[in-house]
Parts: structure tokens; C-alpha cells; sequence
């Protein structure tokens, strides 16, 4: 049988590990997919290095319609990544009846509803297992695997690049700004890493769960964000004094009011697995009610890892290439015309727990204070912990730090207390505040 011929549109470092893994692989490859599996087309604007990494015997050029134009070319992979040029390769690719494989989850998070309608449409197939988490087979492990359960919540550490930092700094007991500028020499972080560093990353794929797991649309303008950026070495050291590492996670819930869509700083009780998962590594946690708690753990980013899931979505669409599109798996893992209304909750309307910490004057009835603020909201507390005056200033100093843990409440109830606490004349500076998710 004829090989699949796959057009590449750019060719970096994703685009160059799916090509070599490719190649180095292809007899394994072609004994699982039925049929060979080829790059015969490859766009980029540095057609000369194209050409230096794809040999001879593959076609470069310079212009990505031309891949889309070419009448033998059966899948699009596209790897260049952003919502502007993309989207619209994206779409031609899928109105000249090519499939589709991309990593990007960007575009995807905001555009999918309206990609994903336009294949079904036309009766191709959009993958896109590498947008999320790299090398763990997350989509297909959601979207097949627990296709018996219904979803109760996905947790998971979905960027290198924050957990790597959170990671040194509860190691090396260092500041946010000192570990960015270590990431980005180490290649970590990019040259502006707003995306990782301010959660944005995240929410795109924890989006892209969300509507797998609860057969929703993509609505990443309905998500909450927050990234890391305000997280102190102090926090993460006092988390770990109370049993919990701080992690970003981005979380998505069922709950009888609708959907939660978060992403986040968190505490996470030091004995769960995925509060272990250190460096650049990845984790998600899924909870089903069959199956109950499953971990996917792997790279989530790099050249081949990514290009793993690339090629994985290659063998799909190989395999199911000639398949009535209408018993294709879903590309929301749910048919389109039983797609979910719920509704993505506002975060205020959010419950979960927190760790709360106030600078305060070291005097006498400060805590009755604190403590009396939030019994009249109704909030209970797990845990309390106050330190020494010299112990956070030094010796003579007439401030201490008050930490406190909460049980559940509502995000919304929170806030209020808060800006009462704030009002305080003995709290001395602004309060931090991070949720805390047990993830029994």
C-alpha cells in the first residue's frame, strides 16, 4: 500500500525530532500504523537548514500553501505555533480536505470550537495529543482509555518551566527572580517566559482537558489564571513546615453548580505523588468514578518527547484514514451534537481551601483579631502557625509572620474576609494568600 504522505509546516525543534524519531523508527512504525508513514514536504522560511535536516529526497520550501496545495500530501502537521498565521493554515488545510496534526495548544484553547466544527464539517480529523503535556499520552488516555467514567476532576503540573522554578526555589531556598534568570540560562524559560511564568500555558491545556473530560466547549476566556510570579522563598519554606509543597496546577471539577476552570499557585499535601514531581517533569492526576485516581507522568516538553505524540496522532489518522468520519473517535471525546452547556464557574464562586499569610505587629490580641474575622464569615481552621519575632526580622524586631490553613470556602466569602483582615492597623503589609487542593 501506498505510504501516508505527511506535510510539515515548519520545521524547529518539535518539527525536527518528529522527522528524525520518524525516520529512525519507520519499520516499527509501519507494522503498527498498516502502511509507511512519510515527510515528503516540509515548509520553512530557513529552507536551507530545512534542507540540511531532511536530506535530498524531501521537498523544502518557503511557502506553507504550497504544502497545503499539494495534491498527494494526506496530513498537515502544523508546528509553527501562535493564533495568527497558524489559524489560517490550520483552516485551509482543513477546507482542502487534509487532516490536521498540531501542537498548538495556543490556538486550539482559543479557536478550537470553531477548527474542530470546520473538520467535522468537512470529515478530517484535527490530533493534537503533543499540545498537551509533551510525551504523556494525556488526550488519548481522556479522550479513550477512560471513555467508561465519568470525570470528576483533573489536577495536573502541565509546565516545565514553572515546576522547574518552584522546584529550585523550595531546593535552594531562593527568590523568584534569582531562579528565572538560572531557568533562562539553561535554557528553561524563554527569553520572555510571560506565558509560562503568569500560568497562561497552562490554562491553554487545562482548557483543552476540560472540554475532553466533560464534553464542553474550549472557553479559555472563561478560565481563572495566575501564575507564580508573586510566590516567595518564604512561603514555599513554611509550606513545607506544614506538610505541603507549592506547586502550579491547573485544575479543572465537575460540581453540581457547573465547571471549574482554574490554574493556579497551590498547596499540595507532600505526600501525594504529583506534590514529588520535580524539574521540568509533568504530571496529571485524573479522577474517575470507575477507575478511580490515575497519575500520567512524563517529559512535557523537549524534541522528541513532543515529537512521540506527533507521531502517535500520525499512526491515528493512518490507521483510521479510510473510516467513516462519523465512527472516528470524537475530537472532544463526545459526539459533536452532544456537546455540554455547563457552565464554567466564575472563581469566585470557587470552593476550595487556603493558606494564608499576614506580616504582623508582634503584640498581644493580634491573632484573636484574625482568627475572630474569619469565625464571623464561618471559615473554620485547619492550622496555625506563628513564628518568633526574631526568627522573621531578626533579633529586636517588633513583627512577626501569621500563618493560617482553612477548611473549604467559598472563593467569594474569602475575599471578603480578606479586605477586612487587610484593613487591620496591626497587619503590617499585604497578605498573601494561596488555595490549597488536598486532591483526595
Amino acid at each position: 500500500m501506498k505510504p501516508i504522505q505527511v506535510g510539515l509546516l515548519g520545521i524547529g525543534t518539535v518539527g525536527s525530532g518528529t522527522f528524525n524519531v520518524l525516520q529512525r523508527n519507520q519499520e516499527e512504525i509501519k507494522r503498527r500504523a498498516g502502511r509507511g508513514i512519510e515527510i515528503t514536504m516540509v515548509a520553512d522560511l530557513d529552507v536551507a537548514r530545512a534542507q540540511s535536516i531532511v536530506g535530498p529526497d524531501v521537498k523544502v520550501v518557503n511557502d506553507a500553501r504550497a504544502v497545503i496545495a499539494n495534491p498527494e500530501i494526506d496530513i498537515v502537521i502544523e508546528l509553527i505555533g501562535g493564533y495568527g498565521i497558524a489559524k489560517a493554515l490550520v483552516m485551509e488545510a482543513i477546507a482542502a480536505g487534509k487532516h490536521v496534526v498540531t501542537a498548538n495548544k495556543a490556538l486550539l484553547a482559543v479557536h478550537g470550537t470553531e477548527i474542530f466544527a470546520a473538520a467535522s464539517a468537512k470529515g478530517v480529523m484535527v490530533a493534537f495529543e503533543a499540545a498537551v503535556a509533551g510525551g504523556i499520552p494525556i488526550i488519548k488516555a481522556l479522550r479513550e482509555g477512560l471513555t467508561a467514567n465519568s470525570i470528576q476532576w483533573i489536577a495536573g503540573i502541565i509546565n516545565g518551566t514553572t515546576n522547574f522554578i518552584l522546584s529550585e526555589m523550595r531546593d535552594k531556598g531562593l527568590d523568584f527572580d534569582v531562579v528565572l534568570k538560572e531557568a533562562q540560562r539553561l535554557g528553561y524559560a524563554e527569553a520572555d517566559p510571560t506565558f509560562d511564568i503568569e500560568g497562561v500555558d497552562a490554562a491553554h491545556k487545562v482548557t483543552l482537558m476540560s472540554a475532553i473530560a466533560f464534553g464542553i466547549p474550549v472557553q479559555f476566556d472563561k478560565a481563572y489564571v495566575e501564575g507564580i510570579t508573586k510566590l516567595g522563598a518564604t512561603d514555599i519554606k513554611y509550606a513545607e513546615q506544614l506538610g505541603y509543597r507549592i506547586k502550579l496546577l491547573g485544575i479543572t471539577k465537575r460540581t453540581a453548580q457547573g465547571i471549574e476552570l482554574r490554574v493556579h499557585p497551590s498547596l499540595v499535601p507532600s505526600k501525594r505523588l504529583i506534590a514529588n514531581v520535580e524539574g521540568a517533569m509533568n504530571a496529571v492526576v485524573v479522577q474517575g468514578d470507575a477507575v478511580g485516581t490515575t497519575l500520567y507522568y512524563g517529559k512535557g516538553a523537549g524534541s522528541e518527547p513532543t515529537a512521540s505524540a506527533v507521531i502517535a496522532d500520525l499512526v491515528d489518522i493512518t490507521r483510521l484514514h479510510t473510516a467513516d468520519p462519523l465512527h472516528r473517535v470524537p475530537h472532544l471525546a463526545f459526539q459533536p451534537d452532544k456537546m455540554s452547556d455547563l457552565s464554567v464557574l466564575p472563581m469566585s464562586e470557587v470552593v476550595t481551601s487556603y493558606y494564608l499569610r499576614l506580616r504582623v505587629a508582634d503584640e498581644a490580641g493580634v491573632l484573636a483579631k484574625v482568627t475572630g474575622l474569619l469565625a464571623n464569615a464561618g471559615i473554620s481552621i485547619d492550622a496555625v502557625l506563628q513564628r518568633e519575632a526574631d526568627e522573621v526580622g531578626g533579633e529586636g524586631s517588633t513583627q512577626t509572620d501569621l500563618i493560617i490553613l482553612t477548611h473549604d470556602i467559598r472563593e467569594g466569602a474569602m475575599n471578603d474576609v480578606l479586605a477586612q483582615m487587610q484593613a487591620l492597623p496591626s497587619v503590617l503589609a499585604p497578605i498573601t494568600r494561596i488555595r490549597k487542593e488536598e486532591l483526595n
